[in-house]
């Protein structure tokens, strides 16, 4: 069956105490937003409608970033989840399908979980939870002869109700053709005066629909609504992404220091010293290492290859198999080919270095001249001196060298050796009348000062 996605991104999020809309807070890296829409795509949506207010601009923009299809409409007032969906379903107009209820601030839905609810035969099918805890604030599903009679909040529900064990977790289906109709008929009869979506269930029961509640584990309904859930939410995450990496077969050291990104792609046999930071984007194939106290981000690492300690690989970085990158380089929107070595205290950026070149410790390549940026080529087999300024735009070719200590202001042909810097002058004796000098100066300004 066709299914489509609403996902329902239009709160404050008052008691995140930001002002940034809480959709738009990070969880390993990337907006609440993100892992709501990123697990709807487990369902492979037809169409996917984004319910936006507070900062709606932003979130807009943070949603189009991530699927430049999705369709997106605003809630001017945040009156509730059924007004929310009313202002989505005019997207949804001739859909036919199974439409699946989101919220952005939720990211731990799983694809399991999402299959089932567009799977269901149900005309509307709630996601609930069991827990043994009396939670506040939260609706219960309550149910009759096995079927899910009505959705009450925590604020309408009695004192027996407040006891239902059942937990409403805010994600719901239901068949588009039905959707409309029930949407319609809601109200805001109820102690905060909004238009509840839960509501949807009473009704459709009401009208002898077939109405049914699946359950997940607790976990994945984790809602975030404070810095303290976003806490221990990113501490769920790094923990399960963690453990997913170990059974997959990849090395961490020591584990709990190792902070992954929310789509980190690591291959088997791969080894992660500690201290490992991941930013968004960064893929690892099998038999690479990556040493004590890395921050990657928007970065290949190919097979073979060894980065670190201290080292940082920025967006654009590339390494082909056996590459080598020691202690503090930096290295960004460059490619390295195969078997390329940059040992220590080098800055690579916007450049090509070539299969086997090598570069010697403080090479700089300066990109930026104040207005645009410009590459450096360097070819296969180079040998680029320590100490090395390479002022792009330019090109070493293969086989060239650099003099340590060289400015390089032009193209170096294949196998030259390029000097750039000034001739070194002696100066016989100066030094010995410098020192005694400063040494008379010195007597003298400590018998002053005595």
């Amino acid at each position: 069956m066709a299914t489509a996605l609403i996902i329902l991104a239009a709160g404050q999020g008052t008691r995140m105490q930001s002002d940034l809309p809480k959709v738009l807070h990070k969880l390993a890296g990337a907006p609440l937003l993100h892992h709501a829409m990123r697990a709807g795509q487990a369902v492979e949506p037809d169409r996917t409608v984004i319910v936006v207010g507070h900062g709606g601009d932003a979130v807009r923009k943070a949603a189009l970033a991530f699927d430049d299809s999705a369709l997106i409409v605003t809630q001017p007032q945040q009156r509730g989840t059924g007004d929310a969906v009313a202002r989505a379903l005019p997207e949804l107009a001739g859909f036919k399908g199974r439409v699946i209820v989101l919220f952005g601030d939720t990211p731990f839905i799983t694809p399991q979980t999402l299959q089932k609810l567009a799977g269901s035969k149900a005309d509307v099918t709630v996601l609930g939870f069991h827990t043994d805890a009396k939670p506040q604030r939260y609706g219960r599903l309550v149910m009759e002869d096995g079927a899910l009679t009505r959705i009450v909040e925590f604020k309408d529900a009695s004192p027996a109700e407040r006891d239902i064990p059942l937990i409403n977790s805010g994600v719901m289906a239901c068949d588009a053709a039905r959707l409309g109709e029930l949407v319609s008929a809601l109200g805001s009869e109820n102690a905060a005066g909004e238009v509840y979506l839960t509501d949807i269930v009473g009704i459709a029961h009401a009208r002898g629909l077939a109405v049914a509640a699946e359950t997940c584990p607790e976990s994945e309904t984790l809602g975030i609504d404070s810095r303290a859930n976003l806490a221990d939410a990113e501490r769920l995450f790094q923990t399960r992404a963690r453990a997913m990496a170990l059974q997959s077969g990849v090395t961490l050291y020591e584990p709990d220091t190792v902070y992954f990104a929310y789509d980190t792609v690591i291959g088997r046999d791969a080894s992660i010293g500690p201290n490992v930071v991941f930013g968004p984007r960064v893929s690892i194939e099998s038999g690479a290492e990556i040493r004590a106290f890395c921050h990657l981000e928007g970065c290949h690492i190919s097979r073979g290859a060894t980065v670190g300690p201290f080292a940082r690989l920025r967006p654009g970085a590339e390494l082909a198999e056996n590459v080598r990158v020691g202690n503090f380089v930096e290295i960004k929107n460059a490619i390295l080919d195969e078997g390329a070595k940059v040992g220590h205290l080098t800055y690579l950026g916007d450049a090509h270095i070539g299969e086997n070149a090598n570069i010697g410790a403080g090479t700089v390549t300066c990109n930026y001249d104040g207005v645009a940026k410009h590459r450096t080529e360097i070819g296969a087999g180079a040998f680029i001196g320590s100490d090395t300024m390479l002022v792009a735009p330019v090109t070493i070719g293969a086989g060239a060298m650099t003099a340590s200590g060289s400015v390089i202001t032009e193209n170096v042909p294949e196998a030259a050796l390029a000097l750039g810097r000034a001739r070194q002058v002696n100066k016989p004796g100066l030094a010995r009348k410098l020192f005694e000098k400063f040494k008379t100066n010195q007597g003298k300004q400590q018998k002053v000062m005595g």
